[in-house]
């Protein structure tokens, strides 16, 4: 049986990458399991200079997920681009995806120069869910226009394929979706968390400092699913699906719906042996349903 698939033309082992944020820099994962059994890994999201992130409380549970508002906490993208990333790839072989956020235009033009520029990075995978503080407090994400402006001037700096990591808190995210394929995407990711509050009964005010926050997990597969198979009917690049995946079958019922890749989130910080579970349980789903290659079902659900 056949598991890899290609993202931009870059042959992936399989298509389970563990998703950005959930797994730091990949080496949290070396102690369950060889790494390498990945098809790829996402990097946690990095901006232009080192953040701390929001402040403490900043995850809340929730019954079918969890609640984050870490912030973007990192190191900045000069210490990822010139020695995480190295450090990562002198024994992790598969390729590598750097998730960039930023909070203007030109930190993210300047973030993309930087890491376009380390060898081992094969996907660069733009975060436009974050707050544009310097046009008040807007997020480029849920703007198309904003979202092509964004995608056009990290286009124009990279030399690697450029994937970005859409928002389902719009209206209509296929036409974000269009509208980024538009200004020159190579492939989209989607989706990033749910916008959720969770109270505390005794002090009756958010659990969280910064009251709000992304919903991730079980909960979300659905919306996740939904949102896949819209804007795969709406362009014609590659997508990556993510948002509450934690089984083979979840991997598969993605790709029906449009998916290429998938990326697995939530699911590996209730069980950090969730994406080689999920690698080794592919083959007997896979006989089950009758599938031979991966790549022949992506949108079969479509057909």
């Amino acid at each position: 049986m056949d598991l890899s698939v290609k993202l931009s033309g870059i042959t992936l082992q399989n298509p389970v990458i563990p998703a950005s944020g959930c797994c730091g820099f990949g080496h949290e994962l070396r102690p369950f399991y060889d790494i390498n059994i990945l098809g790829g890994l996402a990097l946690k999201g990095s901006t232009l200079e080192p953040r701390f992130g929001n402040e403490l409380p900043r995850v809340a549970e929730t019954s079918a997920g969890m609640l984050n508002s870490v912030g973007l906490q990192n190191p900045g993208i000069e210490a990822v681009a010139q020695a995480i990333v190295p450090a990562l790839a002198k024994d992790f072989h598969q390729p590598i995806l750097a998730n960039v956020s930023g909070f203007s235009l030109e930190e993210f033009v300047k973030s993309c120069e930087i890491i376009t520029q380390c060898d081992a990075v094969s996907i660069i995978e733009l975060n436009i869910s974050c707050p544009n503080v310097r046009g008040g407090g807007m997020i480029f994400g849920t703007c198309a226009q904003a979202a092509a402006e964004i995608v056009a001037a990290c286009k124009a700096v990279v030399t690697k394929p450029l994937y970005v990591k859409l928002t389902p808190n719009v209206t209509n995210i296929a036409e974000v979706a269009k509208a980024c394929e538009a200004a020159g995407a190579d492939g989209l990711s989607l989706i990033n968390t749910l916008l959720g509050l969770r109270i505390d009964l005794k002090s009756r005010k958010p659990v969280m400092a910064n009251k709000m926050g992304g919903l991730s997990g079980p909960a979300i597969f659905p919306v996740a699913l939904r949102c896949v198979w819209q804007v795969y009917q709406a362009v014609q690049i590659p997508i990556i699906g993510l948002g509450g995946v934690s089984s083979a079958r979840d991997v598969i019922e993605m790709m029906l719906a449009g998916a290429t890749a998938v990326q697995v989130g939530a699911a590996n910080l209730v069980n950090p042996m969730v994406c080689k579970e999920i690698i080794d349980d592919l083959p007997a789903e896979m006989e089950w349903l009758g599938i031979e290659k991966l790549t022949d079902i992506i949108g079969g659900a479509h057909a």
